[in-house]
């Protein structure tokens, strides 16, 4: 079994593009990654807004943000949350998979912020925040694969572009909550 195909053109050139196979393992693997990480970041973020699966919910969020200088914390708590749940499902779905990977991007932006100090591996710093920043700047990048509601839509966007600027919209947004913790 191959993983490429290779092909000749009119022009005399010879080409390798990926086998069939290999763009289907590609659009499983894309499935996977959008499934498992855009649903265990939506679960976060209902934590955060109606306390399911153990969550603490909304006001204990609003309560934890405001003791983490987010002031006021009803709207930093809900926007965390809601960036979290609503980006998760976006990215389950496939679904403006560039603006979605950007939402999660900022929110775990301020969350390596709040744990920075705990360091690396330590159980009390910032690797999951990382942990869950990386799946979401390889979407950008990558798209979200053939099985999704993004496939073949007008709107659909991927590719380096749309990567680079899906990171620093994340990335842009994710310092602009932390500039604005700062001021008020």
């Amino acid at each position: 079994m191959t993983d490429t195909a290779t092909r000749t053109t009119t022009s005399g050139t010879t080409t390798t593009t990926p086998a069939p196979d290999a763009a289907l393992a590609s659009d499983i693997g894309l499935l996977v990654l959008r499934v498992g990480f855009g649903g265990l970041m939506a679960a976060h973020g209902a934590q955060k807004l109606f306390g399911w699966w153990g969550g603490k919910g909304w006001r204990d969020t609003a309560d934890g943000f405001t003791a983490m200088g987010y002031n006021p914390g009803e709207i930093f708590g809900t926007l965390a949350g809601l960036t979290e749940f609503a980006g998760g499902l976006a990215l389950v779905l496939g679904v403006l998979t560039p603006l979605a990977a950007a939402a999660v991007l900022g929110t775990m932006v301020n969350a390596i912020n709040v744990t920075f100090s705990g360091g690396l591996l330590t159980g009390k710093g910032y690797e999951v925040a990382l942990l869950f920043a990386i799946p979401a700047i390889t979407l950008a990048f990558t798209g979200p694969g053939r099985f999704s509601l993004d496939h073949g839509r007008p709107w659909a966007r991927q590719g380096l572009v749309w990567g680079v600027g899906a990171v620093a919209l994340g990335v842009g947004s994710g310092l602009l909550t932390l500039l604005l913790k700062a001021v008020l």
